[in-house]
């Protein structure tokens, strides 16, 4: 463990070769009048603000023992421990988990994701993601950006099902990213939602950024943000909880898309701790364990073979469950 007394030479500072996955402690000489994560990054400036917020909110970093937040201020004789969680390996290591492949060929695969499977590694999913299991099952790669990885071509959420495509080489990930961008490639989604839109079909249309003061969620906004197209159409409705069944496709894949357009109609996605209502969800005779949104539908001509492909993947148990104790 390493403790800073805060004189602020060069000597003081820690290159993170030093740190390691090892601890950090600081006292607070006085009170700071500004935010913790900055103030961090003034003291170690071998880390950035942005380090520091996500050590900060992956609840890396304690003030008298307790977590914090990256606004919280601090004050004079408070102890700060920073615990450095070991690094990501840069390229991810191959693991035997089992993966629904819906359609394969030399160029791509499709596979059913299941909810609860993160796509890539990352702070705090070092391991267990959909692209160590794709590294495991593919023998045939040719190498995505120079490197032997699968090419995850567009995401779905942690906790949404559903289908997702995988280039096998760096031709097909250009090839659909392309088909992409283009908008030829169809997507549907099954959603379960609070209350009914109206009207019962329509098409949103805005633009999407990160939460200023949230970065881990998405909103609406006026300027500055993304174009994001859902059409929707509700297949059935049920009186008693107030709920419905919608079919929805997207023209673009922006982050949490289907999610914030649901929100912003007033009709947020069962389950959706994000952008949900947790009262509501608990009144349920069911109560969703995850946002109740199904990628179940994909369709597009192969951008390398000119091969039509129509995949197609049933509700998993948990979302046929709430859907069937809503009937």
């Amino acid at each position: 463990m390493r403790t800073q007394e805060n004189n602020n030479t060069e000597d003081d500072i820690f290159t993170e070769e030093e740190i390691g996955d090892g601890l950090l402690t600081i006292m607070v000489p006085a009170d700071v009048d500004k935010r913790v994560d900055a103030w961090l990054s003034e003291q170690f400036p071998v880390f950035s603000r942005s380090r520091f917020q996500m050590l900060i909110r992956g609840r890396y970093v304690t003030c008298d023992g307790a977590f914090i937040k990256p606004s919280t201020l601090p004050r004079v004789g408070q102890l700060i421990e920073i615990t450095f969680p070991p690094p990501i390996p840069a390229i991810p290591e191959p693991e035997d988990i089992p993966l629904d492949v819906v359609f394969e060929d030399e160029h791509c695969l499709v596979v059913n994701k299941p909810a609860g499977l993160v796509v890539h590694p990352a702070a705090g999913h070092p391991t267990g993601t959909l692209v160590n299991a794709l590294l495991h099952y593919c023998h045939d790669l040719t190498g995505i950006g120079g490197v032997e990885r699968p090419g995850i071509v567009h995401r779905l959420d942690k906790d949404t099902s559903g289908l997702i495509i995988v280039a096998k080489n760096d031709p097909a990930m250009a090839a659909f990213v392309e088909l992409f961008q283009a908008r030829s490639i169809s997507k549907l989604y099954w959603a379960l939602v609070h209350g009914c839109p109206e009207p019962p079909e329509g098409r949103i249309e805005n633009q999407l950024a990160r939460k200023p003061r949230q970065r881990r969620k998405m909103a609406v906004v006026e300027t500055s943000g993304r174009t994001a197209i859902t059409n929707y159409r509700v297949e059935k409705t049920f009186e008693a909880t107030r709920t419905s069944l919608l079919r929805c496709q997207i023209e673009t894949g922006r982050t949490h898309q289907i999610r914030v357009h649901m929100r912003s109609i007033g009709c947020p996605i069962l389950g959706d701790i994000a952008y949900g209502r947790s009262s509501a969800d608990r009144a349920l005779p069911v109560v969703p364990r995850r946002q109740m949104l199904h990628a179940a539908q994909l369709r597009f001509t192969h951008p390398l073979t000119g091969q039509p492909v129509h995949l197609e993947s049933p509700l998993p148990e948990d979302f046929a469950t709430v859907l069937a104790s809503l009937e």
